[in-house]
C-alpha cells in the first residue's frame, strides 16, 4: 500500500511543533519574578532572606533539552519527506551528506549542552549544601520552579508526540519496520516522561536540580542517537561512493 501523504505530512507539522514548543520553552517558563515565592520558602525552611530586587525564575533545562532528541526524530522524517519532491537519484547521493552534518551538528550541541547541564547541576547541589548562605542563594536562585507551567507543556508535547506516531503509522504501516525510528520516537517518549516524573518526584524547592537531571539524561540520549546516525551517514556515503565507481 502507498504512502498516506496528508498523514505523513500532520507527523512532519507535529514533530515540527515539538521542537518549536521546546525551544521556545524559556517564554513559557522562566524569566517570572519569583522573589515572593522564595522568600516565603525560605522562611518556611527557617531560613531570613533580605529583602532585595526581584528575582528572575530560571528557566530549566529538561523541556529544552528534549529538543536534542526530538531534532533528530524531525530531521529523520524530513529527510524521508524530501524524498517526495527530490528525485530519487539526488535524494540518494545527498542524503548521506547531509546526515553527516546533521549528526555532528548535533553532536556537538549535545556535548556542550551536557558539559552546561553538569555545571549548572553541580552549581545547585553545592549552593544548596552550603548551609546557610548557600542554602539561602540556592533558594533565591533556584527554589521556585514553575512546575505547574512545566506539567502544561510536557502534556502539550506528550500529545504532540503521540499525534506524530499514530500519524506515521496510518500514513505507511511499513514504518513499524523501521526499527531506528520506532527506537527513536520510543526514546522521545521516555525522555519526556522521565523529565515530567523527576518534576514531580521531589519537593518543589528541589525540582530545578531534578530538573537538570532530566536534561542531562536527554544530552546523553542526543549523543547516542547523533552517533547512531553519523555512523549509518558515513556507511550511506561509501556506499554512495562504491556504487558510482561501479
Amino acid at each position: 500500500m502507498g504512502l498516506r501523504t496528508p498523514f505523513f505530512l500532520v507527523a512532519l507539522v507535529a514533530m515540527a511543533l515539538v521542537v518549536g514548543v521546546e525551544l521556545g520553552e524559556h517564554l513559557l517558563i522562566g524569566g517570572v519574578d519569583a522573589g515572593g515565592a522564595l522568600t516565603g520558602q525560605a522562611a518556611a525552611a527557617g531560613l531570613q532572606v533580605p529583602a532585595g530586587t526581584p528575582v528572575d525564575r530560571p528557566a530549566g533545562l529538561g523541556i529544552p533539552y528534549l529538543a536534542l532528541v526530538d531534532a533528530a526524530a524531525l530531521f529523520t522524517v524530513a529527510l524521508m519527506a524530501a524524498g517526495l519532491v527530490v528525485p530519487q537519484r539526488l535524494h540518494g547521493r545527498l542524503q548521506g551528506v547531509v546526515t553527516l552534518i546533521f549528526a555532528i551538528v548535533l553532536l556537538l550541541a549535545a556535548i556542550g549542552l551536557l558539559a552546561l547541564g553538569i555545571t549548572k547541576l553541580i552549581g545547585m547541589v553545592t549552593l544548596l549544601l552550603a548551609f546557610p548562605f548557600g542554602t539561602i542563594a540556592y533558594l533565591i536562585g533556584f527554589g521556585s520552579f514553575p512546575r505547574g507551567t512545566a506539567a502544561a507543556v510536557l502534556a502539550l508535547l506528550m500529545f504532540l508526540k503521540f499525534v506524530f506516531a499514530g500519524s506515521l503509522t496510518i500514513a505507511q504501516e511499513r514504518f513499524l519496520q523501521n526499527k531506528g525510528l520506532v527506537l527513536l520516537t520510543l526514546t522521545s517518549l521516555l525522555c519526556t516522561l522521565l523529565v515530567s516524573f523527576l518534576h514531580g518526584v521531589v519537593p518543589g524547592v528541589l525540582a530545578s536540580i531534578t530538573d537538570a537531571v532530566g536534561g542531562i539524561v536527554c544530552a546523553v540520549a542526543a549523543i547516542v542517537w547523533a552517533l547512531v546516525l553519523l555512523v549509518g551517514a558515513i556507511a550511506a556515503i561509501v556506499t554512495a561512493a562504491r556504487a558510482s565507481r561501479a
